[in-house]
């Protein structure tokens, strides 16, 4: 007797636990295509990685020029002018790819400023799905756009819009 009751007691606790727990779903992607400084952040990136890229594309051409000029005239070549100019090429070529690890390396400038301009945005929607969460009572918020193991999930617990009217965006 004792241990039914103590089993049953165990049964009420766990789901009275399990239908406490409110959980919602938001669409980061959704939420960031509906933000415009996300959309002029982005543009300022491409913009910035084109740059850039024609910067780095300039060297290597000139390397590549180098190397075509080089072997054009490889046969009238000295010894000791065939070393400086393979030096010099050489020296092109690692100057193109320290200035591509300098803008897109994993601590390069295209990462600085992505994290510049990204940030602040990430930080206002994280603090508005904080705070929406905080006051609906959700014990989980999960982002649909990153998590590949959502297969469905009914509209109604996608708070994307309430975040959105909280950040002053109405949808």
């Amino acid at each position: 007797m004792r241990k039914s009751i103590l089993l049953m007691l165990l049964l009420l606790t766990a789901g009275m636990t399990a239908n406490a727990q409110k959980f919602a779903l938001i669409d980061m992607e959704y939420i960031l295509k509906n933000i415009p400084a996300y959309e002029r952040a982005n543009e300022q990136l491409a913009q910035s990685s084109q740059v850039w890229q024609s910067e780095v594309e300039k060297i290597s051409e000139e390397a590549k020029t180098m190397y075509k000029e080089y072997q054009s005239k490889i046969a009238t070549l000295s010894e000791e002018q065939r070393g400086k100019r393979e030096e010099a090429i050489v020296a092109k070529e690692k100057s193109a790819a320290d200035l591509r690890r300098q803008y897109f390396g994993p601590e390069g400038e295209l990462y600085k400023k992505r994290e510049s301009l990204m940030k602040p945005i990430q930080d206002e929607i994280y603090n508005a799905v904080k705070e929406i969460a905080t006051q609906k009572g959700y014990a989980v918020v999960v982002d649909r756009a990153s998590a590949s193991s959502v297969i469905f999930a009914t509209p109604s617990i996608d708070v994307s819009n309430e975040v959105l009217a909280k950040l002053g965006y109405s949808n």
